[in-house]
């Protein structure tokens, strides 16, 4: 009996290995898919950039950009959008 519930013991203890193993080689297999972001200054953004929804949403639909933010860039506020390089 006792012998049993070592065999039973040992198998569990195999399969969380087994599966802590796997999960973690998933894990690191995926950030090496990730495309990396690039930003750039928006070509179709004029003037002051106090709206980060606005500049997000005119990112996407005319330049085709992941997504847009507003950022300080000297002198004031400019819209960059953020791209897949």
């Amino acid at each position: 009996m006792a012998q049993l519930l070592g065999y039973r013991l040992s198998f569990a203890l195999f399969c969380f290995l087994f599966l802590f193993i796997i999960l973690f080689i998933m894990s690191t297999e995926k950030g090496m898919a990730e495309a990396k972001i690039c930003q750039r200054r928006s070509k179709t953004w004029s003037g002051f950039c106090g709206n980060t929804g606005n500049c997000n949403r005119q990112c996407r639909s005319w330049e085709g950009a992941r997504s847009g933010a507003c950022h300080y860039q000297f002198p004031g506020w400019a819209c960059f959008c953020y791209f897949n390089c």
